[in-house]
């Protein structure tokens, strides 16, 4: 029943910020892309690859500058207003439930690490917003590996056909995880999202991960929404 209610929590959370996410991701879809390369450049370490996307995605606040301040627009015709609220004179979440339902695979991160990755960079933001930001619960950081179903192409499922997906995911995974990853860069998007960027130091890369649930989960949307290694904060 915890776990039950720990995993509820977090897609709660996570949906929150997930149309966010998605509209930067469209954005950089030609430099996604290289993540997934051609022939003709796939001796490019895949490390490299993901490097040069983070690179590109932390020229978007640059290039763009902080459009969720300038037009309070988040993606999607979604306002700061719709997914916050100021309580107490700190911001807070608008928790709402998704719908239609996502069912999505995520690498979680231990508190152990996550805890500190929070002590270290709140002390530096705090300053300049002053409470006028939210971080994420750091018991709950989480990567997006792949969805069963998602906001843009739903595919409906009954609940044996749920403990059926559990299943096969169960197998593809184990042996797989745990990973050894190390942050490669804090980044600020143009839609106000805070990124944790990551890179494979041993086990198992994302992308190996994600060619084998695509096997076991032959019903799942062929758009994946997200191909990062990355974490809201």
């Amino acid at each position: 029943m915890l776990h039950s209610k720990t995993a509820a929590l977090l897609w709660l959370i996570s949906a929150l910020l997930f149309f966010s996410l998605f509209q930067m991701a469209r954005r950089n879809s030609d430099s996604t892309r290289s993540i997934h390369p051609s022939a003709s450049d796939s001796a490019i370490p895949i490390s490299d690859r993901r490097s040069a996307l983070y690179k590109k995605m932390a020229r978007d606040l640059d290039e763009k500058g902080p459009m969720f301040l300038k037009h309070g627009q988040t993606s999607q015709s979604l306002s700061l207003s719709d997914l916050f609220t100021v309580k107490d004179g700190s911001v807070a979440p608008v928790l709402k439930a998704a719908d239609p339902p996502v069912r999505a695979n995520v690498l979680y991160l231990s508190s152990h690490y996550s805890l500190r990755i929070s002590e270290a960079f709140k002390p530096i933001l705090d300053p300049y917003f002053d409470k006028l930001i939210w971080f994420q619960n750091s018991n709950l950081y989480h990567f997006s590996l792949f969805h069963a179903s998602h906001h843009i192409s739903p595919v409906p499922a009954s609940q044996d056909e749920i403990e059926a997906e559990a299943a096969a995911v169960g197998a593809v995974v184990e042996g797989l995880c745990p990973l050894k990853i190390v942050l490669d860069r804090v980044l600020l998007t143009s839609t106000g999202v805070l990124l944790g960027c990551w890179q494979v130091v041993s086990g198992s890369d994302p992308m190996t991960i994600r060619a084998k649930l695509r096997t076991a989960l032959p019903r799942a949307p062929e758009n994946q929404l997200v191909r990062t290694i990355s974490c809201f904060l």
